[in-house]
């Protein structure tokens, strides 16, 4: 089995390969018309495969359906900036009965995926992760300004309400544009998606502001392929991955306050996190206490 530390001759590793491919293409080709995501988080991630100097790119999303567990959604070889890549999976999903995309999609701002998923996809509201923003901002300003200016970022999508967190951008434009224009211009880029999040559950923003999601589970997959590499060439890593893959999928936690999951699918809207009708019900709350005064 994966991950336990026995020694296989070369025909049994074949075997192994060969059945962990059939297993993946079964996957792959696995009808969906069943199922419902609230939530998608992709990305791309690199692996070193034998007698090649180049890293192969596997492209994936993972999803949370309605019940608020998280799966593997897709999974292929390609490149993370090629729309072409991307509208082919999204298309393959959809063609597979996926008639209905998820509510909210996460991801890096450099990745194809979000002209594909405008196509394929175009009712899905798009958040851009805050990790990535975060590092691409930092990677513009000096060293010495770093720490403060990341604590600065922190404050915006930390913050409670939505127009608190645009006072923090204004605040960082004022601060840092006239010596640092690129740093405020890569944070600026794309604003509205950065801050989509406030227009969904406040329980849900600890998942949906980042990709940590794939990074976290992903982590353990690329220990794993490093010491197993010597094993694969090319391609032939992705039947590996999502062998890894699907064993740890086994241990993944559901999303914190799944019960609200429904309410989210059903279009309920929310205002900083807050159902709007819960924000309805306070204010009037607020109205009949004055009058009552």
């Amino acid at each position: 089995m994966v991950g336990k530390p026995v020694s296989l001759s070369p025909c049994s590793l074949n075997r192994l390969k060969e059945e962990w491919e059939r297993e993946y293409q079964k996957w792959k080709s696995q009808d969906l018309s069943a199922k419902k995501y609230v939530y998608w988080w992709a990305d791309w991630i690199y692996f070193k495969v034998r007698e090649s100097k180049d890293k192969v790119c596997l492209l994936v999303i993972i999803g949370a359906t309605a019940e608020g567990q998280k799966e593997l959604v897709a999974m292929d070889i390609g490149y993370r900036e090629s729309e072409y890549t991307w509208h082919d999976i999204l298309m393959d999903l959809q063609q597979r009965g996926l008639s209905q995309g998820p509510s909210l999609g996460i991801g890096d701002g450099a990745l194809g995926f979000w002209k594909a998923l405008g196509q394929v996809y175009p009712s899905t509201v798009q958040q851009r992760c805050w990790v990535h923003r975060t590092c691409n901002v930092l990677d513009k300003l000096p060293k010495s300004l770093q720490s403060q200016a990341k604590r600065d970022i922190h404050e915006i999508y930390q913050s409670p309400t939505k127009q608190d967190a645009l006072k923090a951008f204004d605040r960082f434009v004022k601060v840092y544009e006239s010596k640092y224009p690129k740093a405020v211009a890569c944070l600026l880029k794309t604003k509205d998606q950065t801050l989509a999040f406030y227009d969904f559950p406040a329980e849900h923003w600890r998942h949906i502001r980042s990709t940590n999601v794939i990074e976290s589970i992903f982590s353990t997959v690329r220990l794993r392929t490093y010491k197993t590499r010597g094993c694969c060439k090319g391609e032939s890593i992705l039947p590996l991955v999502f062998k890894l893959v699907d064993l740890a999928s086994q241990r993944w936690q559901k999303l914190h306050s799944s019960n609200i999951i429904p309410f989210v699918l059903k279009g309920v809207k929310y205002q900083d996190g807050v159902s709007v009708d819960k924000v309805d019900k306070v204010d009037k709350d607020k109205i009949d206490e004055l009058k009552a005064a």
